[in-house]
């Protein structure tokens, strides 16, 4: 009787262990994996993370970047399958793309895809959309303190004015600060012409005393705190020093602004694919963009969720960009090495 007690005791046993290594296998079904993005400072809501994370269970691991070529150059750093997903502006896919770094995205898992405006779809950079989809995007304008500045400002050519000698916040950013320039003297932000690259560097190097601050992180806490009077920053970033602080405006260079549009992409070699799918899908939901819109008020390509925005958005010309200000902007375009050396060189001897 004993040993026959024994064997049931150790049937139990066995059983038991057998279900709690089920129960192992079923708690680890329903987190369903992780995903690992890599995307802008200040861009992507939380609330729209943490939604996703609880409609899925995939845990989301978040990593950021400050400049399309911070990003690149991180990326490129890593071994292949480190990030399942980029968020690269569009002369950033353009070249994700020429280097074959990108997976050619399955549109028949991205429904969400309808909720796009056709405006957006179908980009120079990526034609047919075959390796990015649409988030946000916007132009990168200027942020005037009325209270504190008094000359008027309606240009990227102002903002060279010796009146603003270190007063002004600019985006850490090569690309927007010599294209800024570039469209200041009439020239194009993708200039290659070495006569004209000369005459910009001419240009560029004046702006040295009038920037106090490169940052394009948070560049709306210098124009908040009014540490600084005067930026050339992006859109949403005026927006939310308006909320904060009303003598804070918005200005669209009459010269036509840096208009940016930044995509979801999957690169070669991801890990978690499926979940990739998922997380552009969730962000391109209705539900989904409207918190991303509400925390990061940058331009809105989801007709979806645009229904879903109040006044304060659709109403305000510094979140919602209004449409003339990108058809009449210009978008950065990829450059070859050779020129973004010599773009390279001109940052570097204005930062000296």
């Amino acid at each position: 009787m004993k040993k026959r007690l024994l064997g049931l005791l150790m049937s139990v046993a066995m059983v038991a262990t057998m279900l709690i290594g089920c129960g192992g296998g079923s708690k680890s079904a329903e987190s369903n994996g992780e995903l690992n993005v890599f995307v802008w400072t200040e861009y992507v809501s939380d609330a729209a993370i943490q939604a996703f994370e609880k409609e899925t269970g995939i845990k989301v691991n978040v990593s950021t970047f400050s400049s399309n070529e911070d990003m690149l150059a991180k990326f490129k750093s890593e071994s292949e399958g480190t990030y399942d997903i980029l968020l690269p502006s569009d002369y950033a896919v353009e070249y994700l793309v020429a280097q074959d770094k990108l997976i050619e995205l399955d549109k028949e898992k991205l429904p969400n895809i309808a909720n796009i405006n056709s405006a957006y779809l179908n980009p120079s950079y990526d034609p047919d959309n075959r390796y990015s989809v649409p988030y946000e995007g916007g132009v990168a304008c200027i942020a005037v303190n009325k209270s504190k500045v008094d000359k008027e400002i309606t240009s990227y050519d102002d903002l060279f004015d010796a009146s603003l000698a270190g007063k002004v916040v600019v985006l850490d950013d090569y690309r927007a600060i010599i294209g800024m320039t570039a469209r200041s003297m009439g020239y194009s932000m993708n200039e290659t012409d070495d006569a004209k690259l000369a005459e910009i560097q001419d240009k560029l190097l004046t702006f040295k005393d009038n920037v106090k601050l490169y940052d394009s992180d948070s560049p709306k806490s210098a124009l908040i705190s009014g540490d600084c009077t005067v930026g050339m920053v992006w859109s949403a970033e005026v927006a939310l020093s308006m909320d904060e602080n009303p003598d804070i405006d918005i200005v669209y260079p009459s010269e036509g602004a840096y208009v940016f549009l930044d995509n979801w992409v999957i690169p070669k070699g991801a890990k978690n694919v499926d979940n990739a799918y998922a997380f552009i899908d969730f962000m391109m939901s209705a539900e989904g963009a409207k918190m991303n819109i509400e925390d990061f008020p940058y331009l809105c390509p989801n007709d979806a969720a645009l229904e879903l925005m109040g006044e304060d958005y659709v109403n305000n010309v510094a979140k919602n960009v209004p449409a003339e200000v990108i058809s009449g902007g210009e978008f950065v375009k990829y450059l070859d090495s050779a020129v973004l050396a010599k773009y390279d060189e001109m940052w570097t001897k204005l930062k000296q």
